[in-house]
């Protein structure tokens, strides 16, 4: 069975730092370009940040560039997302996902695979 599992949010005060980690179970990272997206209350699900192996390249957001570090440990299959000076705006559902392809996208619908989300909220 294929499987996304991210873990490490929770609530943190603006200005501090959060470590997300996003494990695959039953698939291999290595054909597929992983990416973050998150989804705040009422708003539409964006890109946050994308790995793409095959490439050798990490896309980030421009709401992020600067503040949030994605990697990946190709022995564990789990990729990270390091995030640094968090902002209020920054709340919202943080989920990974797959796509099989090697290149990355923002566009949602091209990644097949989903984890459920991990909450991160950030206090002003």
């Amino acid at each position: 069975e294929v499987q996304l599992v991210e873990s490490g949010g929770g609530l943190v005060q603006a200005g501090g730092s959060l470590r997300l980690s996003c494990a695959g179970f039953g698939f291999t990272f290595d054909d597929y370009a992983i990416g973050w997206f998150r989804q705040a209350p009422g708003k539409e699900r964006e890109g946050v940040s994308c790995i793409s192996r095959s490439e050798g390249s990490t896309y980030y957001a421009n709401s992020v560039k600067g503040r949030f570090t994605m990697s990946s440990d190709n022995a564990k299959n789990t990729v990270y997302l390091q995030m640094n000076s968090l902002k209020p705006e920054d709340t919202a559902v943080y989920y990974c996902a797959a796509r099989p392809a090697a290149y990355c996208s923002g566009y949602r619908f091209l990644y097949r695979y989903w984890g459920q989300g991990t909450q991160v909220t950030v206090s002003s």
